[in-house]
């Protein structure tokens, strides 16, 4: 991943300037239960079982892994291993374990025909082995076998704004949960109404049109002005190309914006971080009111010039190591289609949120432990990680430096790292968690 998209990222507010920026609806006023953790950390031991690992430097085509974007586990307990191509985008394939690590099949490949994808972007198991993959184009929809059953397709023009969106199973099966897991960008190109939420969209995937309900329309911190921290313009073979009419009204977050961070639960229900408040709201199933905000009392600290200066030289580093992806300028390229026709300009004058996102990640565990990310000292490190209930109880904490965290979680305590050995090659190493942070 980028480090300008892994900087982009949520963090704790109490300061005036940040109550002012937290969303209207806060949970003084609503009347939910409000559960706050004490301030003291509880270290966490991270001493996890390793059970397998899967990707060598040498051997059969399912041994030697590209590009691993993704990782899940299915009820069996097997794994599922999203692999891209290094060069083309639409060179994806699954490729599945069992729980002892043994190959047992693969899918996919790129094309145009049923099953086959023209640009993978987001990719979640079910618990059955149902496999969802969301193209340029359509969701693929495959079995527990890997055999494709059908595309979902969107039915109007607005619906194709989902497609790119990240997806996140649905425990209860038959089902995703989509939308824009980040900072609010506007829509690409053109003269659209720009967003006023981050909608929280539930799909069913048995029919062949795209039928989405909103759930949850969570907070949007306030975007940047039209154009604002885009490329004027682009190198191209024989000049420059202006790009400042190609953007029409798109609006892109400020740096360092409050990501929108989401969790599913086992029964349904959705837990998440919508602003720059250290304040995870709880939803029962069913429901799109949180009837919990879990809270603990950490500062934001305010965006100073050493960490505008530590994001953009971040950004760029970040930008010429993974192609512009995941950050502003790697957006502008999108909404362009200029991606491949050559270098930007000069790096454009980014516009800041006041303070640094006090969070950074949420996941949520087979079992219904919440693991919470938060902002490390430095941008670019990680922070410590929170483990907590849904009712607000607290396990502990893991401290920075003795987990990552994992890149997917399965029954039993699975828990999947996507990794590179010393010899930069990409691995998936599964480990066993503990029952206590299950």
């Amino acid at each position: 991943m980028a480090f300008a998209s892994a900087l982009i990222r949520p963090i704790v507010a109490a300061t005036a300037i940040a109550v002012a920026l937290t969303p209207p609806t806060s949970p003084a006023l609503t009347g939910q239960q409000v559960v706050e953790i004490p301030v003291q950390d509880r270290p966490l031991d991270a001493g996890f079982a390793e059970i397998f690992r899967v990707g060598v430097l040498d051997g059969e085509s399912w041994e030697t892994l590209n590009r691993v974007v993704e990782v899940a586990f299915d009820a069996q307990s097997n794994l599922y291993v999203f692999d891209r191509g290094v060069f083309l985008s639409s060179d994806l394939r699954v490729l599945v374990f069992d729980q002892s690590g043994r190959f047992l099949r693969g899918f996919g490949s790129a094309g145009d025909g049923p099953g086959e994808f023209r640009m993978p972007r987001r990719y979640a198991v079910n618990r059955d082995g149902q496999t969802i993959v969301s193209d340029v184009r359509a969701y693929h929809v495959f079995d527990e076998n890997g055999k494709f059953v059908h595309r979902i397709r969107p039915s109007t023009r607005s619906q194709r704004d989902l497609l790119p969106s990240e997806i996140l199973p649905d425990p209860r099966g038959g089902a995703v949960f989509a939308g824009d897991f980040g900072t609010g960008e506007g829509p690409p190109g053109g003269n659209r109404p720009q967003p006023t939420s981050r909608p929280i969209m539930r799909l069913e995937l048995d029919d062949a049109l795209l039928d989405a309900d909103t759930v949850i329309h969570a907070w949007l911190p306030p975007l940047g002005e039209p154009g604002e921290g885009l490329p004027k313009s682009i190198e191209v073979e024989g000049g420059v190309v202006d790009l400042t009419s190609a953007y029409g009204n798109s609006a892109l977050p400020r740096a360092l914006s409050p990501r929108l961070l989401v969790g599913i639960l086992p029964d349904g229900g959705i837990v998440y971080s919508d602003s720059s408040a250290y304040a995870l709201k709880v939803t029962s199933s069913g429901s799109s009111e949180a009837v919990r905000v879990i809270t603990r009392p950490f500062r934001p600290r305010p965006v100073t010039p050493a960490i505008r200066e530590e994001f953009n030289e971040g950004a760029e580093a970040g930008v010429m190591r993974a192609g512009a992806e995941g950050s502003a300028v790697g957006t502008a390229l999108r909404i362009t289609n200029f991606a491949d026709l050559g270098p930007v300009s000069e790096m454009p004058e980014l516009s800041f949120y006041p303070e640094v996102p006090v969070l950074r990640d949420l996941s949520v565990t087979w079992e219904g432990r919440i693991w919470v990310g938060r902002t490390g000292e430095r941008l670019e490190g990680a922070g410590p990680i929170d483990v907590l209930t849904p009712e607000g109880g607290y396990i502990g904490t893991f401290l920075p430096g003795a987990t990552a965290m994992p890149d997917a979680f399965g029954p039993d305590g699975l828990a999947a790292f996507i990794e590179k050995d010393e010899m930069d090659v990409a691995r998936v190493v599964v480990r066993r968690l503990p029952a206590a942070v299950r």
